[in-house]
């Protein structure tokens, strides 16, 4: 039985910034406080020892998962997965999330709550439903009790529980920045343990 642990990058705003709607065309790297979280996440996983290290190809992740494996000289090298980079917001990309939520109206409820694209956004579910599940079936194939370790963004993670076999009820789809999901993984099925975790 393997472990997958599924972290959401740190913040890229502080408080006091003007928060706009980040997504691949626009690649911040981590605030002052999305530094810290990605601290805290390294302290948390410092005992948790990862066999496999996988990202997207922004600096907000890649600086996240670095933060993490940092603390083990056993650590793997972090492996680039470009499905893992976050959707294309398309207007609606870097604008102020007050401005989004006005044009948008019901339409980013629907997002928020199965994961319903809005007009004019670049994104595939299905493409993404089907990179979580690949992700998965490799999982399967790990050592009995490896970890590894994945981050992403909220727009990406937010697709995962469509693909695992089992989850809590209730499940917010959302995973809050410098949160994480935990699933155990077997040939046989995909569950997953928790979810919005935070050190």
């Amino acid at each position: 039985m393997a472990r997958l642990f599924v972290v959401r990058h740190g913040n890229t705003f502080d408080k006091g910034d003007t928060v706009t709607r980040v997504g691949a065309r626009t690649d911040l790297p981590l605030s002052v406080s999305g530094r810290e979280q990605a601290r805290l996440l390294a302290d948390h996983f410092a005992g948790t020892a990862f066999i496999a290290a996988l990202c997207s190809t922004l600096v907000r992740t890649r600086q996240t998962a670095r933060a993490i494996l940092r603390q083990r000289s056993d650590s793997p090298a972090l492996l680039i997965a470009p499905f893992l980079t976050e959707i294309d917001y398309g207007p609606d990309e870097n604008q102020p999330e007050d401005a989004v939520a006005a044009r948008l109206g019901p339409a980013l409820e629907a997002w928020d709550r199965d994961g319903t694209p809005p007009p004019g956004w670049q994104v595939d579910p299905g493409a993404i439903r089907d990179g979580w599940r690949a992700l998965l079936a490799r999982a399967a194939g790990l050592p009995e009790d490896a970890n590894a370790l994945v981050v992403t963004s909220n727009g990406i993670a937010r697709f995962l529980p469509d693909v695992v076999d089992e989850m809590p009820g209730g499940l917010d789809r959302k995973l809050k920045t410098g949160a994480w999901g935990e699933l155990i993984v077997t040939p046989a099925r995909s569950q997953l343990l928790t979810w919005n975790q935070r050190p």
